[in-house]
């Protein structure tokens, strides 16, 4: 037994090293490039974001080969990060999202030809997976999931959805993590528009964000996190964790994102840092321009090794190169980041510049600036010289640095000098600095100072610089988002969604159910009379509160809409609203509500996974607002006009008939006009917008939907009444909607919807032969029951 012991002990061995073999490697998993040939203590990555190769657009492809693999090979970066979206996955009409495996193919090949082209070795190639990559990719691994098939990432066995690398230069640590938050299930388009963070993937971040905290102090480190989406459209974990919480918590010098394009505005940067006081309620929606709060704390101005740690970080969207053609520089000279962004759409550049020091005070100051500069944290080395990195194809004839004062109301020069080359051993990118006398510009103004180099090269090519404030003080220079650029960076869309849902919610119920407690209680006082008639007491505050409470009022006495549109309420909060195939065409059909897709959840047939929240705002918030909302309105401006109507022929009807032909027929026909008949065709456009509106929502999610609910429900109602005369009623009804106001909804074939909401005009414009209503009240139930479910 002595013996049969001693065998098995190397065995257990064995087993047991085994299994802490994962462990030990993922402690050891930390890659490590010293860089070379670069200036002292700098070093510089490309980001390319949305490239969104299609099969419809094949320029895309082409402009980038013919335009970042020489842009690459005169830059010669130590890192080129592509940040999602790498393929499109629609069709030409834009209503299908799923992955198309020849899209991808052209991606690969694109890449190897980029790589080959730029000479740069592929390890250095970071490409991570975007909304548009995961569309109809029901799990990591699926024979849709082409991005584990024909990614660099993939190609270099790249596992995890966190990957680090680390460059060193001169002594200084660079860490770039990045990150993959998109969906673990892809649901297609629309509804497929957030990223959305696991709790083990931010704990993962944390980790790999600080894996060189313990080296700190010996050896400063450079903290730049990257992914495809923003903040503002991240999605909090299972357990309410917040990504934002982690970089501020690691206090990163960037977040490098995609996914807004550049349509929304060039100015999609945000400025994070953890106040000293309590955050506003407000500033867990929105923040409402690009820094937030007061950018200089006490504790800034605190030069105690206590104070030193400050948590803040940028956070920078770059352009597109769907339709901007657009690539960024992004630089990191002793621990300052900087960037510039190349627009290729007026073809190829020969001269790429990029200053480095001093920074850009609107864009790249970090509060903490101004405590480096109060307590001399960086030393004054760091402040002596203006530094900037020039590339390109030719040689360098001069660079120039010129700093303007705009004090006197106009750009005059007060600094004007040659920069000279770095001379030293680097093999690839050029820096040029000048010695400057730095405390002659300090000033109270973050942007009374302008910066802006001018390069001519040996062919007599000049390029310049774009003109950038610059504060040595470590001030930052306020700029104001434009609106487009606030709705989609300045409002937090995972935190509003359900504050937004249920607001809506309450504004339609109130609008509804006030009203008729009103008409009930109140029956004499809350009269068309009494209301709407004109008197010369009468201010105009008056008479449009007047005029908005007898409009609902009457909505309510009209019964059977005012009833129809309370059922649709409610069948709203309740009922799914479409029955469709969110991932894959043949896939499983399952149903949308308010709180999400209603699926299978993957480790388990009788797990049941809510998906796509709050992906499905896009369709709830705008089907509440820009719809049904405007239905109410709409039908109670045409209820309160009915009543003017019948209140104005029973005034007609008990005069005699000499006092009504005292009027001329002129001025009768004229008051008839402005009292009435504009009003009604003016309520009418209204009716044909909403249902416009309505149309373009549900033809964004028609790539996915099988049936709407309405129109399973008719469906169900057809084949009940196959062998009852009411089925002509149905016939009829569903014929004057389409001949109607559901014509617009013809796109190819027959309507894809006839919900409810469609056919309260034609109620209050006298259609009033909806007994085929209560048959599919009846329907539902049954349907409900066997189908549905």
């Amino acid at each position: 037994m002595e013996t049969r012991g001693k065998r098995l002990l190397p065995v257990l061995l064995l087993l047991i090293a085994a299994a802490a073999a994962p462990s030990a490697m993922s402690r050891d998993e930390r890659e490590v490039v010293e860089v070379s040939g670069a200036p002292d203590g700098v070093v510089w990555v490309a980001q390319l974001s949305d490239l969104h190769f299609s099969v419809h657009h094949p320029e895309r492809a082409y402009d980038f080969r013919r335009y970042v693999g020489p842009a690459l090979a005169m830059v010669n970066p130590d890192l080129v990060l592509i940040t999602g979206d790498l393929t499109d996955g629609k069709s030409k009409d834009l209503l299908t999202m799923k992955q198309n495996k020849v899209e991808w193919v052209e991606y690969e090949r694109t890449m190897k030809e980029i790589i080959e082209s730029s000479k740069l070795p592929r390890r250095i190639f970071y490409d991570l997976r975007g909304n548009h990559d995961s569309f109809g990719v029901p799990a990591s691994g699926d024979d849709y999931d082409f991005y584990n098939k024909y990614s660099i990432n993939a190609k270099l066995r790249r596992q995890g959805r966190v990957q680090s690398i680390t460059l060193e230069n001169s002594g200084r640590k660079h860490l770039f993590v990045g990150f993959d938050s998109t969906m673990e299930i892809g649901l297609r388009g629309p509804t497929n528009l957030f990223g959305h963070p696991t709790d083990k993937q931010v704990i993962e971040l944390d980790q790999a964000l600080s894996q060189w905290d313990t080296d700190f102090d010996k050896i400063p480190v450079t903290k730049i996190a990257f992914g495809h989406f923003p903040l503002s459209f991240s999605a909090l974990t299972e357990s309410g964790k917040s990504i934002k919480d982690v970089f501020l918590k690691q206090s990163l010098a960037a977040y490098l994102c995609g996914h807004l394009h550049t349509r929304f505005g060039k100015n999609l940067k945000r400025y994070y840092h953890r106040a000293v006081q309590e955050p506003s309620f407000s500033e867990h929606y929105y923040q409402l321009n690009m820094h937030q709060g007061d950018a200089i704390q006490s504790n800034m101005k605190n030069c105690s090794e206590e104070a030193a740690h400050i948590e803040e970080f940028w956070e920078w969207e770059m352009g597109d190169w769907r339709k901007s053609r657009s690539m960024r520089i992004l630089a990191v000279d002793d621990g300052y980041v900087s960037y510039t962004d190349i627009d290729f759409r007026l073809g190829s550049k020969s001269i790429i510049i990029l200053p480095t020091f001093p920074l850009d005070s609107r864009f790249m100051q970090r509060a903490s600036a101004f405590r480096d500069f109060k307590c001399h944290v960086m030393g004054a080395s760091s402040f002596d010289t203006v530094r900037a990195l020039v590339f390109s194809k030719h040689e360098m004839v001069s660079v120039s640095v010129k700093i303007y004062d705009s004090r006197p109301g106009i750009l005059e020069v007060v600094f004007d000098s040659e920069m000279k080359r770095v001379d030293s051993n680097e093999t690839r990118g050029n820096m040029y600095l000048i010695p400057w006398n730095w405390r002659a510009f300090e000033d109270s103004s973050p942007s009374r100072y302008w910066l802006q180099i001018e390069v001519m090269d040996i062919t007599g090519d000049t390029s310049v610089s774009q003109l950038r404030p610059f504060s040595v003080n470590g001030l930052s220079a306020r700029v104001n988002w434009t609106w487009k650029e606030f709705f989609v960076i300045g409002i937090q869309w995972a935190s509003i969604y359900h504050p937004a849902l249920w607001c809506a919610f309450s504004l339609i119920f109130s609008l509804l159910l006030v009203p008729q407690v009103l008409a009930v209680v109140f029956k004499d006082q809350f009269t068309y009379k009494s209301l709407c008639t004109y008197g010369s007491q009468r201010t105009l505050l008056k008479s449009l509160v007047g005029d908005f409470i007898c409009s609902f009022v009457e909505l309510a006495r009209v019964i059977l809409v005012w009833l129809l549109l309370l059922l649709y309420a409610i069948y709203l909060v309740f009922i799914p609203w479409l029955f469709g195939h969110p991932i894959t065409e043949d896939g499983s059909l399952t149903y949308m509500t308010y709180k999400g897709w209603i699926l299978k959840g993957p480790n388990s047939s009788n797990e049941v996974v809510h998906a796509g929240i709050p992906d499905v705002m896009v369709i709830v918030l705008p089907h509440l607002c820009f719809v049904l909302l405007p239905t109410i309105v709409i039908l109670a401006a045409m209820s309160a006009e009915r009543a003017a109507y019948r209140e104005h022929y029973l005034s007609r009807s008990g005069k005699k008939k000499d006092d009504y032909y005292q009027k001329s027929r002129r001025q009768i026909e004229h008051e008839n006009f402005w009292n009435g008949r504009w009003i009604r065709k003016f309520l009418c456009v209204l009716c044909v917008v909403v249902l416009w509106k309505h149309w373009k929502l549900f033809r964004s999610s028609e790539g996915m939907l099988h049936w709407t609910v309405p129109q399973m429900v008719l469906q169900a109602v057809k084949t009940e009444l196959k062998t009852n005369s009411q089925l002509k009623q149905l016939r009829m009804v569903v014929r004057e909607c389409r001949a109607g106001a559901i014509e617009m909804l013809q796109a190819k074939g027959p309507p894809r919807i006839c919900s409810a909401e469609i056919f309260f005009p034609l109620m209050a414009l006298g259609h009033h032969d909806y007994s085929v209503f209560s048959e599919c009240s009846i329907s539902i139930s049954k349907f409900s029951q066997a189908d549905v479910r």
